[in-house]
């Protein structure tokens, strides 16, 4: 049991010094941003908001932060979460049908 929590604590430290290098991403400054950067970023890096955001139409947004909540089981109220789709929507959907 003992080796187990050695390597636990290895394992975060050494995560916690990778993470030290790279650089912080800077999302759209709009109402909602709290909520994503403290729902999202408890996960995940926020890169993925933008890497997905020229994929990702506003109704996939919805379905996208729905499944983080039910599937996956993302430590997020549904008030937030709907703060947290709407912010989405409204600044990272991909433009509908191709136009830009």
């Amino acid at each position: 049991m003992r080796p187990i929590a050695i390597l636990s604590i290895a394992a975060s430290l050494g995560a916690g010094v990778a993470l030290a290098g790279e650089k912080s991403i800077a999302l759209k400054s709009a109402p909602g941003l709290d909520k994503v950067e403290a729902g999202c970023s408890s996960c995940h890096s926020l890169d993925y908001l933008v890497m997905n955001s020229p994929f990702l139409p506003v109704d996939q947004w919805e379905a996208e932060v729905t499944k983080m909540v039910k599937v996956m089981g993302a430590p997020i109220s549904d008030a937030d979460a709907r703060i947290i789709a709407d912010y989405l929507k409204q600044n990272y959907a991909a433009p509908a049908n191709g136009a830009k």
